[in-house]
C-alpha cells in the first residue's frame, strides 16, 4: 500500500503551516533578547507544553511503542526518575537561574568557575546535541520516508530546512509556541492510533488486558541490580534522576525554555508540571505498543521488519485509511520539530562570539550573527542525520544515549558551582576531564547500560574535583570576566 494524494496533502500542508506559523514570529524579534527568551513572557502553562513537546519527538512517538510491543512497560521506571529529577532541578538550579541576567544556562559556571569550566561545558552541549538531535532528525525522514516511499536523504534535507526556516526567522518565540501547537497535534495523532487498533482489535481492550497479562506486557518493575540492563528500578531512580538532572538542568536546550519563563515561580511550575504529562505520555505510547502486538498477534504482519522501530509505520501505511495515516505522519513531524538549534546559536552567540570575538557589537550586528549560527547548527544536524542512515540499534536508545554520553561531566560542574563553594575552577576542570574520560572508557570497553552514563561521568566529576580541591587553591574569578562585564550594553 502507498499513501493516497490526500495523504500527501495532509503532510505538505502541515509542514507548510507550520513553518509560516513559526515564520510569523519574526516580528516581535528586535534583540537578541527577544530572540533567545522571549523577553521572558511565557506564561507557566506554555512551558510546560513546550518542555513536553521539546522532550517529546519521532523517538518517543515511534520507539516506545516498540519498547512495548518486543518487550514490556519497564521503561516507566525511568520516567519515575525523570519526574523525581524534575522537583531537583525547580529547588536547586532554577533558583539560581533567575539571580541576574542569564541568558545561556553555562553563564551560571562562568560567574563561579570562570571562562575554563563554562566553555568546555558549552562545547560538550554543542557537541552532543548536534549528534543527539541529527539522530533525532534521522529518524524523523526514516519514519516519514518509509510511509510516504520518498528518498530518505531528500526526507532529511526537506524536514531539515524547514526546521531552519522557521527557527530562524522566528527565534525562540516560534520554537515555543509552534511546541504548544504540535503538543496537540502529535497526541491527537496517537488517540487516531489508539482509536484506529481498538476498533481493528477482535474483543477490543479486554483483548489487549488479556494478551498483555499473557505475554507478561504490563510488567513495569525490574529489581535486580544489573549494570548492563537498561530499563531497571535502580536505573529509573538513579539513572533517570541524574539524566534529568543533566537535561532540564544544566542543558541550554531545555534551561532555554526555563529562562523564557515570566518568574522562577513560573518555570518551576512548568517543570514540574510536565513531568507528570511525560510520565502519562509514555504510558500511552507503551500501551499502544501493547495494542499492536495484540492487533498483530490476530493477522499476520503485512511485511518483515528490517528493524524493531519499523512497526507503527508499518501499521499506519498498511492499515489506516486514506487521510488519516497522513494525519499520523504529521503527527510523527510534529513530534519532531521542536528544534534546538536556537538554543545553539544561544550559546555561540552569548558564550563565545561576544566574550571573544566582538565584546562590543550592538545588537544588530548580534541578530545577523544569531540568525547565522542557528543555520549553521541547523546544517550541521542534517549533516548528522544524513550520516547515520545506516545505523542498526534501537533509535530511542541510541538518541539518549548521546546526550548521556558526555553530560555527567557537565552536571558535575553544576552540582560543584551550585552546592561545594570550596571547590575552585582548577579542581572543577580537572574532575571535568576526569568525567569524559572515565565515561570513554565506559563506553568502549565495557558493556555498562547507558541510563548509568550521566550517574558515572557526574560522580566522577566530583569526586575529582574534590580531591583535587585538597591541593588545589580555590581560585577567584576575576571581576574582568564576569558574564555583565562581558556583555554588550
Amino acid at each position: 500500500m502507498v499513501l493516497s494524494p490526500i495523504d500527501y496533502a495532509v503532510i505538505a500542508g502541515y509542514l507548510i503551516a507550520i513553518t509560516l506559523f513559526g515564520s510569523w514570529f519574526a516580528r516581535f524579534q528586535k534583540t537578541t533578547r527577544d530572540y533567545f527568551l522571549t523577553d521572558r513572557s511565557v506564561p507557566a502553562w506554555a512551558i510546560c507544553c513546550s518542555i513536553v513537546a521539546t522532550e517529546t519527538s519521532t523517538l518517543t512517538f515511534v520507539g516506545t511503542p516498540a519498547q512495548a510491543y518486543f518487550g514490556n512497560m519497564a521503561f516507566l521506571q525511568l520516567a519515575i526518575g525523570y519526574l523525581i529529577g524534575r522537583f531537583v532541578v525547580a529547588g536547586l538550579f532554577i533558583p539560581a537561574y533567575f539571580r541576574g541576567e542569564l541568558l545561556t544556562s553555562y553563564e551560571l559556571l562562568q560567574r563561579r568557575f570562570g571562562p575554563s569550566v563554562k566553555n568546555l561545558s558549552a562545547v560538550i552541549f554543542l557537541i552532543t546535541r548536534s549528534l543527539g538531535d541529527g539522530v533525532r532528525l534521522f529518524t524523523t525522514a526514516f519514519v516519514v520516508a518509509l510511509v510516504t516511499q520518498f528518498d530518505l536523504s531528500l526526507t532529511i534535507v526537506i524536514l531539515g530546512v524547514a526546521m531552519i526556516i522557521y527557527t530562524m526567522r522566528g527565534g525562540v518565540s516560534a520554537v515555543i509556541w509552534t511546541d504548544v501547537v504540535q503538543l496537540f497535534v502529535y497526541i491527537g495523532g496517537a488517540a487516531l492510533v489508539i482509536y484506529a487498533l481498538l476498533t481493528r482489535i477482535d474483543g477490543g481492550w479486554t483483548t489487549v488486558v488479556e494478551t498483555g497479562r499473557q505475554f507478561n506486557k504490563f510488567q513495569i518493575f525490574d529489581f535486580t541490580l544489573n549494570w548492563t540492563t537498561v530499563y531497571t528500578i535502580w536505573t529509573g531512580l538513579i539513572g533517570g534522576v541524574a539524566l534529568t538532572l543533566s537535561t532540564h538542568g544544566t542543558d541550554q536546550f531545555f534551561v532555554q525554555r526555563l529562562l523564557s519563563a515570566r518568574s522562577s515561580r513560573d518555570a518551576a511550575r512548568g517543570l514540574i508540571a510536565s513531568g507528570f504529562i511525560v510520565f502519562a505520555q509514555f504510558t500511552l505510547f507503551l500501551l499502544i505498543g501493547i495494542m499492536l502486538f495484540t492487533y498483530y498477534q490476530q493477522v499476520p504482519l503485512p511485511v518483515t521488519l528490517n528493524r524493531n522501530d519499523e512497526i507503527l509505520p508499518v501499521f499506519v501505511v498498511y492499515t489506516l485509511q486514506h487521510g488519516a495515516a497522513g494525519f499520523i505522519v504529521a503527527a510523527i513531524v510534529a513530534a519532531a520539530l521542536s528544534p534546538s538549534i536556537n538554543a545553539m546559536a544561544s550559546t555561540t552567540v552569548n558564550d563565545f562570539y561576544v566574550p571573544y570575538v566582538r565584546p562590543h557589537a550592538d545588537e544588530r550586528e548580534l541578530m545577523r550573527v544569531s540568525k547565522q549560527a542557528t543555520v549553521f547548527w541547523g546544517v550541521v544536524q542534517i549533516g548528522v542525520a544524513l550520516a547515520v542512515q545506516n545505523m542498526q540499534r534501537s533509535v530511542l536508545d541510541a538518541g539518549l544515549s548521546v546526550l548521556s554520553l558526555a553530560s555527567g561531566a557537565v552536571l558535575g560542574a553544576f552540582l560543584l558551582g551550585t552546592m561545594m563553594k570550596r571547590v575552585g575552577s582548577t579542581a572543577t576542570l580537572t574532575g571535568m576531564i576526569a568525567g569524559l574520560l572515565a565515561m570513554s572508557g565506559v563506553w568502549l570497553w565495557t558493556p555498562v547500560a547507558w541510563t548509568w552514563y550521566v550517574f558515572i561521568g557526574a560522580s566522577t566529576t566530583v569526586i575529582v574535583a574534590c580531591v583535587a580541591s585538597l591541593v588545589m587553591p580555590a581560585d577567584r574569578v576575576p571581576a574582568s570576566l564576569s558574564v555583565e562585564a562581558n556583555r554588550p550594553s
